[in-house]
């Protein structure tokens, strides 16, 4: 199975249950990287282990009338698996990304103390014995002041489609507000409908997480699960939702998050292969960490005008351009004689496997989150 490349200004593909592939007996699955064809854009190529194939596709090996990948082994070729998809969802700054890298123990996105920090749905995969969760990070719902705001919030709607469990996950540490309201409404109206097995209500797909509980009260941490019951029943009823205090930084709670998302998974194929923990492209991912980087050192009023880019992909060398918005932003993004770039390049090296060479450029693009145009080119 090797990657598709990906033309420049395409924009990577909306969550979605990926088609299945098969291999051969005695195939060999194989990935390269991409290059992206004339500084194309960051979907550029999948390397390693977060290569599996065309989209998330599944690849299986039979052997002898039996399926050996993804699950119980069945004589006749039928696999006993449960398998699903899991919406993480919430306000910009809750810790949904720092969840997801927790429930799979690997980090498959980028976190930073900023709002909006996600700005594309991540797939990432959990897999048990007979089982298999695909939990989706998504960007942070919120009223959006620009065209890039408009097109994250799409991107959460997209996510919400078709899905079997949907998490939304709210701040122990604040007061539930309209925001975390049209979370949890959304949610429900997601999940409303036919229940899954063994449910308990009609809600019983919504598993409600209150995070950040290693820095919130015990009264704060009541207060927001009385909360998040109210709004919920104002939709109609909670019967059958769940709540779970957690703690997405020191893990506390999350194992039974996590188990009781895997509970209310159905039976169903295997959507990644074994070993496969996200479908994001290796380029995307390298642009991504230099966003990360750039995030944690610039000062407030740029994080909202960086996007990063892979123009060019010849591993071990990466071409990454970083936009923002104004002249004045470009200098604040280089540093005095070149610092902050040297910063944050070494920074960036430092997750990436032995002997890679990442080259930093900056470029203006005024106004570029109010320009459909740039906003597609950039892959979001």
């Amino acid at each position: 199975v090797r990657s598709e490349r990906t033309a420049p200004g395409d924009r990577p593909a909306r969550p979605h249950r990926p088609a299945r592939a098969r291999t051969v007996p005695g195939h060999t699955t194989e990935t390269e990287p991409a290059v992206p064809e004339g500084g194309g854009g960051p979907d550029g190529g999948n390397v390693e282990s977060r290569a599996g194939g065309e989209d998330g596709e599944r690849s299986e090996v039979v052997a002898g009338g039996e399926v050996v990948a993804g699950g119980e082994v069945v004589a006749g070729g039928e696999e006993s698996l449960r398998s699903g998809f899991v919406t993480v969802v919430g306000r910009p700054n809750v810790g949904k990304s720092t969840l997801v890298n927790r429930i799979l123990g690997t980090k498959v996105t980028i976190t930073s103390p900023r709002p909006n920090t996600t700005r594309r749905a991540v797939r990432g995969v959990l897999h048990r014995p007979g089982l298999q969760g695909v939990f989706v990070d998504t960007p942070g719902l919120h009223r959006p002041r620009t065209a890039l705001g408009t097109r994250l919030n799409e991107q959460v709607a997209d996510a919400l489609d078709d899905i079997d469990v949907v998490v939304p996950v709210l701040d122990a540490t604040g007061p539930i507000g309209p925001g975390d309201r049209y979370v949890l409404e959304r949610a429900a109206a997601t999940c409303r409908g036919p229940a899954a097995a063994g449910a308990t209500g009609p809600l019983s797909r919504v598993l409600v997480a209150v995070n950040k509980v290693d820095r919130a009260s015990r009264a704060q941490i009541l207060e927001r699960l009385e909360g998040a019951r109210r709004v919920l029943e104002g939709e109609g009823a909670d019967a059958g939702v769940e709540y779970f205090p957690v703690s997405a930084v020191s893990g506390q709670g999350v194992d039974a998050l996590v188990d009781a998302v895997l509970a209310r998974l159905p039976e169903g194929p295997a959507y990644f292969p074994p070993g496969m923990v996200t479908d994001v492209p290796e380029a995307f991912w390298v642009a991504e960490l230099v966003r990360e980087q750039l995030l944690a050192h610039v000062r407030e009023e740029l994080p909202h005008s960086i996007a990063c880019l892979v123009t060019e992909w010849e591993w071990p060398r990466v071409r990454i351009e970083i936009v923002v918005e104004r002249d004045s932003q470009k200098g604040m993004v280089i540093g005095k004689g070149g610092a902050m770039l040297k910063e944050v390049g070494t920074a960036v090296r430092a997750q990436l496997p032995p002997g890679a060479f990442v080259e930093l450029r900056v470029r203006v693009e005024k106004h570029w989150q109010q320009r459909p145009d740039m906003i597609e080119r950039l892959g979001y």
